[in-house]
């Protein structure tokens, strides 16, 4: 059973280097050089998952493999002429900025394109049959990336570029894309806004990134009205309002909408001590959506299911996250436990905070026109 789970990587993946930034601050005048040694977006979060994984026997026990670089013709499908070229330009150039908090370094192109290409991979080997479900370590990250302009850490728009290579190569028909990092996936929305064969829903904290952003509102337009739903939470929401909005939200829209494929971007800031979000969820809450959404895939697209890797900035965390993560994929269960899971526990809102955010989630069931008891 575990070897139908394929989980995709690249080590060079790792390599991408953003330059010299404290957190998401250009260093320079009064910001100090960062004693981590640069940009938020450090490799350590993911590649400490991989040895996690390793350390823990989960590997072995999964299908591990790799993918090509996406090609050009692949970025296009996405991204205008213009912007891939000045893409190269930078990152030829060894430093640049490709948007909003979006910095390159040298090689970036060729990395982007790798990741970009995992997604592609992990993509394909589920619709085609290869795997069951699948993970894809992607980075750097996509979903804030719009088609001309890189944002948050994002150079290409990664689960983007993957649906429109498998639409092209295979016929892929529907696709959900359930974003849940703490940040809105923008890049996503923007991307397929006007179009009804990819329903994006996001999970994230109201107001975080892209700066005051809630998107409560946008629902899409054209084609593509009702196929777009975000799902804004409160700071500190916690777990119970995780699974409240998935049961509530989540579940019933992806069963009204019935893909063919599901695609989580899965970020894992939300996490109680993630330096770049305020909410607090533990390794059981991404466990816990996993089997939300694994046993949604099995009931409306055969179990068609792949997870590609967004943000998540707490090196010593997210690994433990992300492998529940996996875990919950493949069946497989190690013998790793979670050292902060009792105490993040203990951190969880009290009634009242819940009660008042499940006024709101009742709120946006109405206005989505789900089933109140969802």
């Amino acid at each position: 059973m575990s070897k139908r789970t394929s989980f995709f990587f690249d080590e060079r993946a790792f390599w991408h280097s953003a330059g010299q930034y404290n957190a998401m601050i250009p260093v320079g005048r009064w910001v100090q050089p960062s004693s981590a040694g640069g940009y938020v977006d450090s490799p350590e979060s993911k590649r400490r998952l991989k040895n996690l994984m390793d350390v823990a026997g989960l590997s072995a026990k999964l299908s591990m493999c790799s993918g090509e670089a996406a090609s050009e013709r692949d970025l296009l499908r996405i991204h205008p002429q213009a912007y891939v070229d000045r893409f190269k330009e930078l990152s030829k150039a060894g430093s640049g900025e490709l948007g909003f908090h979006a910095p390159v370094g040298p090689g970036s192109y060729e990395v982007a394109a790798i990741s970009a290409g995992l997604a592609i991979a992990a993509v394909q080997a589920v619709f085609k049959g290869d795997a069951d479900n699948a993970y894809a370590l992607s980075r750097p990250a996509g979903h804030h990336c719009l088609p001309d302009q890189g944002m948050g850490a994002c150079l290409l728009a990664n689960i983007a570029i993957a649906i429109e290579a498998a639409k092209a190569d295979g016929g892929l028909g529907k696709v959900a894309v359930l974003d849940w990092d703490v940040h809105h996936g923008n890049g996503t929305q923007s991307i397929f806004y006007s179009r009804s064969d990819v329903l994006t829903l996001s999970i994230h904290q109201e107001g975080c990134f892209p700066p005051g952003y809630s998107g409560a509102e946008d629902r899409g337009v054209g084609d593509g009205e009702g196929a777009n739903i975000n799902i804004p939470l409160l700071p500190g929401s916690g777990h119970a309002s995780y699974i409240e909005a998935m049961r509530r939200i989540v579940i019933p829209a992806l069963e009204r909408f019935k893909p063919d494929l599901i695609i989580v971007a899965s970020g894992f800031d939300a996490n109680a001590v993630d330096p770049m979000a305020r909410m607090l969820l533990h390794s059981d809450s991404f466990r816990e959506m996993t089997r939300m959404v694994k046993d949604a895939a099995q009931r409306l697209c055969n179990g068609r299911l792949v997870v590609v890797h967004e943000g998540g900035y707490s090196e010593a965390y997210v690994p433990f996250c992300a492998l529940a993560v996996v875990e919950e994929l493949s069946g497989v269960r190690t013998e790793v436990d979670d050292p902060l899971r009792d105490w993040i526990e203990q951190q969880q809102p009290r009634t009242a905070q819940r009660d008042l955010q499940s006024e709101l989630i009742s709120q946006m069931v109405n206005d989505l026109g789900l089933p109140m008891d969802g």
